[in-house]
C-alpha cells in the first residue's frame, strides 16, 4: 500500500512539473507574440502582397489584372527610365559612401585621441546632423548650392569660376545630394567607428609609438586591420540605405533630365504619380534583390576575414 501511494505521489510530482513546464512555455510564446504579430502584419504580408502584386495589372482602384512576368520584361527591355535611375542610384552612392566612411573612420580616430578635451561635446556635435529634420538639413543646402546666391558659388567666384549651375547638370545634382547625405550620415558611422575604436587595446598604440609609429601609420597599420568587420557592417549599411535613398532628391528636385532620379523615388512616383502599382511591386522586388546580393557579398567577406 505504501508502494503505491510513494509511486502516485511520484506520478503527482511529475505532473505537476510537466504542468509547470508547459505553463512557462506558453507564458514566454505569449510575451514574444506582440513582435511576431507587428512583424508579419507590418512585414511578412508586405513583402507577400508585393511579390503578388509585381505580377499584375493594378491602379488600386480597378480589379486586378494578372500580367505574369510582363512587368519585370518591360523593366529589363523597355524602360531606359528605370536604368537612368539604377546609374544614378549607384553613382549618388559611390559619391556619398566612399568619402563619408573614410571621413568618419578619421573621425573617430582623432575623437578617441588621449590630448582631446571636451570629448562629449565633439561627440555630441557630430551625432547631431543625424537627427536634423532632413527637411531643414534640403533647405539649407538648397540655399547654399544656389545659382545665383547660394554660398558654394560666392566662394567659388573668389578663385575665378564661374557660377555653377548645380541643379541643372548631373555632376551637379549628384554632388548636391551625395553632400546631404554625407553630412547627416557621416557622424553616425564615425559614433560606430568609435566604439569599435574603444576595443582595442591601448597597449598596441603604446608600443607602435615606442616604435616610432606616427598617427598616420598607426591608422593604417592598428586601427583599420582591427576594425576590419565594423567597417564591412557599416559599409553594408551604407549600401543599402544608399540604395534606397528617396528623401533627399524628392526634396532638393530630379532636376529637367531626371539626374537626381534614384530607383526609390522612381517607385514611388510610378506607384503614387502614375499609379501603376504592379509595376512598382516589380521596382520594388528588383530593389530588394539587389540589396539581398549586396548583404550575401558582405556575409562573404565577413567569413573570409574571420579565417585569416
Amino acid at each position: 500500500m505504501e508502494k503505491k501511494l510513494a509511486i502516485q505521489e511520484s506520478i503527482n510530482i511529475r505532473g505537476r512539473k510537466y504542468s509547470q513546464k508547459s505553463a512557462d512555455r506558453r507564458s514566454g510564446y505569449l510575451f514574444i507574440s506582440p513582435f511576431f504579430i507587428l512583424f508579419g502584419v507590418f512585414g511578412v504580408f508586405p513583402l507577400l502582397f508585393t511579390a503578388y502584386l509585381s505580377f499584375h495589372k493594378w491602379d488600386i482602384l480597378g480589379s486586378k489584372e494578372f500580367v505574369g512576368f510582363r512587368n519585370y520584361q518591360l523593366l529589363f527591355t523597355n524602360d531606359p527610365l528605370f536604368w537612368k535611375a539604377v546609374g544614378n542610384t549607384f553613382s549618388i552612392w559611390a559619391l556619398s559612401t566612399i568619402p563619408q566612411l573614410m571621413a568618419a573612420l578619421v573621425i573617430a580616430f582623432l575623437l578617441n585621441q588621449a590630448f582631446l578635451k571636451g570629448k562629449a561635446f565633439f561627440r555630441l556635435g557630430i551625432f547631431m546632423p543625424n537627427v536634423t529634420s532632413i527637411v531643414a538639413v534640403a533647405i539649407v543646402f538648397s540655399a547654399m548650392f544656389g545659382t545665383k546666391y547660394g554660398v558654394i558659388n560666392y566662394l567659388l567666384s573668389f578663385i575665378g569660376i564661374d557660377p555653377i549651375h548645380w541643379a541643372g547638370s548631373y555632376i551637379g545634382t549628384h554632388v548636391v545630394i551625395s553632400a546631404m547625405v554625407m553630412w547627416r550620415w557621416v557622424g553616425y558611422n564615425a559614433i560606430i567607428y568609435l566604439a569599435g575604436l574603444q576595443g582595442i587595446s591601448k597597449d598596441l598604440y603604446e608600443a607602435a609609438i615606442i616604435d616610432g609609429a606616427n598617427k598616420m601609420q598607426q591608422l593604417l597599420y592598428i586601427t583599420v586591420p582591427l576594425l576590419k568587420p565594423i567597417i564591412i557592417f557599416t559599409v553594408l549599411q551604407s549600401t543599402i540605405g544608399g540604395m534606397q535613398i528617396f528623401t533627399e532628391p524628392l526634396l532638393f528636385g530630379v532636376g529637367g533630365s531626371n539626374q537626381g532620379l534614384t530607383v526609390t523615388l522612381y517607385l514611388y512616383q510610378e506607384a503614387f504619380t502614375r499609379f501603376s502599382f504592379g509595376y512598382a511591386a516589380a521596382i520594388a522586388w528588383l530593389l530588394f534583390i539587389i540589396i539581398i546580393i549586396f548583404s550575401l557579398i558582405n556575409v562573404l567577406l565577413t567569413k573570409r576575414i574571420k579565417s585569416v
